[in-house]
């Protein structure tokens, strides 16, 4: 059969970056798929990686993937296809948060529009363009990145401070909020729910992935400003997400999972 073939996208920073050093350092061989936006950035990821795990007997091949592009998305899946023919699993990692950029970089509506097409509208189709890669697979698996920020059960915990009210008066101050964010989380659970039902006859097993709330640089500030505010080293999420794909939460296939136990809806 040969190694297994998975795509990540995101997957030149962040948690994306994780999965691939984890995926490297596997006893377990494979075909990684690094995808990202910027070709040089995917680059130097491959680079640094393969510096770091010499001895791996993974491969890794560079992929250009635009979320907001139909083109992009379709030539992803020209790539994928002329390169291996299948693909085993496929790792939507690619998000971003823009709460912060209404009225000053984009308007509101942009943001907003933003938000939603790439962390939810844009990783919907390119999952839909890569099913018939998928579907060739003998045990496909379906990852969706998302977040605790997007439980609805959770919003009253306001041991979190993105829960917490901010003070009277109008307009907010700027970063206190990232509804936009987080709606399209939430949006990204329902869109994994139905891709566990569309597939349930498939074979494809899908998982939602709540990595906990780690320093990956998201929010726009740097992971060492994260990490004051309680947020755990990013590379924790990488061993996490390589024991799904070589299946030790089988058991939890249709639920969105942390490394400990179920999420709440």
């Amino acid at each position: 059969m040969g190694p297994k073939i998975v795509l990540i996208t995101g997957a030149n920073t962040g948690i994306g970056f994780q999965v691939v050093r984890a995926l490297c350092n596997s006893e377990q061989t494979y075909s990684i798929i690094v995808g990202g936006r910027s070709p040089a950035k995917v680059q130097n990821a491959i680079s640094a990686i393969q510096s770091e795990f010499p001895k791996s007997q993974s491969q890794l091949v560079p992929l250009q993937i635009d979320l907001e592009s139909d083109d992009s998305i379709k030539r992803a899946y020209e790539d994928i296809n002329a390169k291996f023919g299948r693909l085993d699993a496929l790792v939507n990692n690619a998000g971003a948060l823009f709460d912060a950029q209404a009225n000053t970089t984009m308007t509101e509506r942009q943001m907003w529009a933003k938000t939603w097409d790439v962390n939810v509208t844009g990783t919907h189709l390119l999952t839909s363009a890569l099913m018939p890669l998928l579907l060739r697979s003998s045990d496909p698996r379906l990852l969706f990145i998302t977040s605790g920020a997007a439980r609805l059960a959770g919003t009253d915990d306001l041991r979190l401070p993105i829960n917490r009210s901010p003070p009277a008066g109008w307009p907010k101050p700027a970063g206190m909020t990232a509804t936009a964010y987080r709606s399209a989380k939430t949006g990204l659970n329902m869109v994994l729910r139905e891709w566990g039902r569309i597939l349930k006859n498939d074979g494809v097993k899908v998982w939602g992935i709540s990595p906990g709330f780690l320093a990956t640089g998201l929010v726009g500030t740097t992971p060492d400003e994260m990490k004051k505010n309680g947020a755990e080293d990013a590379d924790v999420a990488g061993p996490f997400i390589r024991s799904v794909l070589e299946g030790t939460r089988d058991g939890d296939v249709g639920r969105v999972i942390r490394r400990e136990g179920l999420q709440e809806w």
